[in-house]
């Protein structure tokens, strides 16, 4: 069977977070190690996914885009989540460092996915932000790195060639945050693979963005044996009336 769905950007960010919490990775760090939900608009849906309740949406992001590269003014108010074992750890930013290992996951968001399935995630922090503390210390200690993301920000260009372009000394004039961009590699969760790791159908995206609530959609050819594509469908269509993210920048 065949069918179309159309989610909006709230139901996206719902999907992919329940298809991260059924990620065999994650639900093995889940039970026996650590897992890092850095901030984002999204991983403020994967943390109430793997935490099972909700939580201040508004202030787990960090940066964003609205009409410009922009901050959250709220940023700060919240901690990043950290869960040893599934529940939240008490510790700091360096505590949490030190003591990833093999087995554990960071989970990274971010802003463009280009055709080579490399991740751009916009810097404007001087140091590199979450990316400068995590991602080197995850590679080299075998860390998984999970990327929840939406196809809704597929690019048409190399994510590598764009970050040798950016950064913050090489823009003269910028809409918002000077930024650069960080090629982010790891094992990417979008609408499709949110769809086979809960459905096990398969998709392919057909379409973005709209007007009015479809502004940021995606739209999704979704195939597969009939039982497994109306379970998808019935699922999503229940996303409709998801609430997104509430956010004021301070750029």
């Amino acid at each position: 069977m065949n069918a179309s769905v159309v989610l909006t950007s709230a139901a996206s960010k719902r999907l992919i977070a329940k298809g991260v919490a059924a990620h065999p990775g994650v639900k093995r760090a889940l039970g026996e190690g650590r897992i890092v939900i850095t901030r984002g608009t999204t991983n403020a849906f994967v943390a109430e996914a793997l935490c099972g309740a909700p939580i201040d949406r508004g202030a787990y992001a960090a940066g964003f885009i609205d009409q410009r590269w922009n901050v959250n003014a709220r940023v700060g108010e919240m901690e990043e989540i950290v869960l040893v074992h599934g529940r939240p750890a008490n510790e700091t930013p360096d505590q949490t460092l030190s003591a990833l290992a093999a087995g554990d996951v960071v989970i990274k968001g971010g802003n463009a996915l280009d055709p080579w399935g490399v991740v751009g995630v916009l810097l404007a922090s001087a140091t590199g932000g979450t990316v400068g503390r995590y991602v080197a210390a995850a590679l080299a200690r075998g860390v998984d790195i999970v990327i929840p993301i939406s196809v809704s920000k597929s690019i048409h260009t190399s994510v590598v060639d764009l970050s040798q372009e950016m950064g913050a000394g090489r823009m003269g004039l910028h809409s918002g945050l000077a930024c650069g961009i960080f090629p982010l590699h790891g094992q990417i969760v979008t609408e499709v693979e949110a769809l086979y790791l809960l459905f096990g159908v398969d998709a392919v995206h057909v379409a973005s963005n709209g007007i009015g609530p479809g502004r940021g959609s995606v739209s999704l050819l979704v195939y597969g044996e009939d039982a497994a594509v109306s379970n998808a469908y019935a699922f999503v269509s229940s996303l409709r009336e998801e609430a997104d993210v509430e956010l004021a920048g301070r750029a």
